[in-house]
């Protein structure tokens, strides 16, 4: 049986989820807009989340006016590997973690030794 949530009830879902991650974490994140879509452009449901930018640990220049960054949550996969809402909330959490980890330029290792992961 598949996990079954609306587009805005799954948006709502993230919203909660990023407002439960630790300050250290979110607060020098800027200029990221985070949206959900259903499925990745190929359709597939193997991708759970897409970090689309530049880590600022590569940046050379980044200033105002840049367009933002994206962190994308993929609906449709999350839900196929979630068997309830519990289960799909740790996913998010763990997803929206990685996902702003590679904003920082940071691989699982050091998202694990920070305790964010």
């Amino acid at each position: 049986m598949t996990l079954e949530l609306d587009n805005e009830a799954f948006e709502r879902l993230v919203i909660d989820e990023l407002d439960l991650l630790p300050d250290e974490m979110v607060e020098g994140i800027e200029n990221v807009v985070f949206v959900t879509e259903d499925r990745p452009d190929d359709g597939s449901l193997e991708l759970l989340g897409l970090y689309q930018g530049v880590a600022i640990t590569h940046r050379e220049r980044y200033g105002f006016g840049e367009l933002p960054d994206r962190i994308v949550l993929y609906r449709e996969p999350l839900l196929s590997v979630s068997d309830d809402l519990q289960q799909l909330r740790d996913q998010v959490h763990v997803t929206l973690v990685h996902e702003i980890g590679h904003y920082y330029g940071l691989d699982d290792e050091q998202l694990h030794e920070l305790g964010w992961a």
